[in-house]
């Protein structure tokens, strides 16, 4: 089902993305310097994260194709809050809640 989305949806879809992958790649780089092994997890998921984020950008600004790129990319925001949200420290909160709201903006997009 193809729809005209709004312009003002488009751009909060571009701005959570655009603030998920920041917040993503300040996680990851929080996490290797704690040098703790059990965080690789959250590392590789940030960096993942961070890559769709930034990968759904050019379909969104062209408003072409982008449903099943940002119907993926909301899958891998949930999973990337999910790690973050098992440690108790601000920077990954932050992380986790950039997150989260970058999977529903995503989620809203793929479903127009």
């Amino acid at each position: 089902m193809t729809s005209t989305l709004a312009p003002e949806q488009t751009r909060e879809c571009i701005d959570a993305c655009t603030e998920c992958a920041i917040a993503c790649h300040t996680c990851a780089d929080h996490c290797t310097q704690q040098a703790d092994p059990q965080m690789l997890a959250c590392i590789r998921l940030c960096l993942s994260c961070a890559d769709a984020c930034m990968a759904c950008l050019p379909s969104l600004a062209r408003a072409a194709n982008y449903q099943q790129l940002c119907q993926a990319c909301a899958d891998l925001c949930d999973a990337c809050a999910t790690e973050c949200e098992r440690y108790d420290d601000e920077i990954m909160r932050q992380c986790a809640q950039a997150c989260r709201r970058a999977a529903q903006a995503c989620r809203q997009m793929a479903a127009a």
